[in-house]
């Protein structure tokens, strides 16, 4: 059972409104009670760890939905150290909870990944493993990027069934490419069984995605990563990122997949509401400079990068509280719209808002404590305090 914690003189960013002066009093995972402004608890439990938030905000944790690894480690390592590994990390960016993320690789390789995701038991003090991200296999070829050309399929409903048993039912989110299911039959099946169908590695046009659409795809993966862009007589999937208003989109805010005048436009166009913050990253995201590997392909990482041999993006090393900052630092966005971006929607996009994504009490206690700049003082990963800056 956890230790209760209680934050006394904290700005606190809720649902609907902000406190300038709040308390949140936590008891074991969950946020029990929230303290209007001045006001104070009439008594505290027994070995209650009390935090001063003074000058601090306390804004929701961050929801990655899109990481392969970190800390030398990757969701395709298949064992529980890997996910531990990761998961101890994240809390330091301020990542509470995560998709595991996988990538195209042979069907035996997926497997093993999706069986480690079922018998993984997510550990105290670490960031929580909530499903899993499947990106691949069912993608096109002229927009692999870093997907393995070898090992990409044809969408096979019979194969997705397979591995989402084999993954004890966690498979939340699916990339894919909805121009290969001509029918739409297998993106409604999954739709209408409450996963998360995102068009990504596709070389759909703007007519193609308002069709997955209808169909039931309601994401896009890495907006602008391997896919069209915009052109006069096609806008293309980022046109359909700006046009409809069925689609979030998700968005790697590095300055390196997407530079910031794009992100800007991106924001300007798009707004806070349907846009998702992903990291997208790698084994090297916390590491030195090196040789790495993802999906069984060499990688080259530097200061600011992971590609390919050929120079192909290979995922990234961003850490969520730096593309966090990276789009506070555009015109017109507020502390608030980053946590719209990077906890409000991936929690509602995978259907776990009751429990997640914003500071209400019964809510899950993943609570970050940030200065004005929004550099991560405190993390705490369901009532626990997961990470605290010296």
């Amino acid at each position: 059972m956890n230790t209760s914690i209680y934050i006394k003189n904290i700005h606190i960013l809720l649902e609907d409104e902000e406190l300038s002066n709040g308390g949140i009093l936590i008891e074991n995972d969950k946020i029990k009670k929230i303290f209007r402004e001045n006001e104070q608890p009439n008594h505290l439990p027994e070995n209650v760890e009390i935090l001063n938030g003074a000058n601090l905000t306390a804004i929701p944790g961050f929801i990655d939905g899109h990481i392969h690894g970190a800390n030398g480690a990757d969701t395709m390592d298949a064992t529980e150290e890997a996910l531990d590994a990761m998961a101890y990390l994240l809390p330091k960016e301020g990542t509470t909870s995560f998709l595991a993320t996988t990538i195209t690789q042979s069907p035996e390789n997926i497997e093993k990944a999706l069986k480690n995701v079922a018998k993984y038991k997510n550990k105290a003090k670490h960031a929580e493993m909530i499903g899993v991200h499947l990106e691949g296999p069912f993608v096109e070829k002229s927009k692999a990027g870093a997907q393995p050309i070898e090992y990409i399929m044809e969408p096979n409903l019979n194969q997705f069934l397979k591995w989402q048993e084999l993954s004890g039912n966690n498979i939340r989110t699916i990339t894919m490419a909805p121009e290969h299911d001509v029918d739409g039959t297998f993106i409604g099946y999954l739709n209408k069984n409450g996963i998360n169908v995102s068009a990504g590695h596709t070389d759909v046009g703007f007519e193609g995605i308002k069709k997955a659409v209808g169909e039931g795809v309601s994401q896009l993966t890495h907006l602008c990563n391997a896919m069209n862009g915009i052109h006069h007589r096609d806008i293309g999937a980022v046109g359909a990122a700006f046009q409809l208003d069925d689609l979030r989109a998700e968005l790697i805010s590095d300055g390196v997949h997407v530079v910031k005048e794009m992100l800007q436009l991106i924001y300007s166009n798009i707004g806070s509401e349907r846009l998702i913050l992903i990291t997208d990253a790698m084994r090297a995201k916390g590491l030195p400079a090196g040789d790495y590997e993802l999906g069984g392909q060499p990688v080259k990482v530097t200061e600011d990068r992971a590609v390919l041999e050929d120079g192909t993006l290979a995922g990234s090393i961003l850490k969520m509280d730096k593309g966090v900052q990276m789009m506070l630092g555009l015109d017109g966005v507020t502390l608030g719209d980053v946590v719209q971006m990077a906890s409000v929607n991936p929690a509602k996009q995978i259907g776990i808002y009751d429990r997640k994504g914003s500071i209400k009490e019964g809510k899950d206690a993943d609570i970050l404590l940030v200065d004005d700049a929004l550099n991560i003082q405190y993390t705490i990963c369901r009532g626990d305090i997961s990470f605290m800056r010296a």
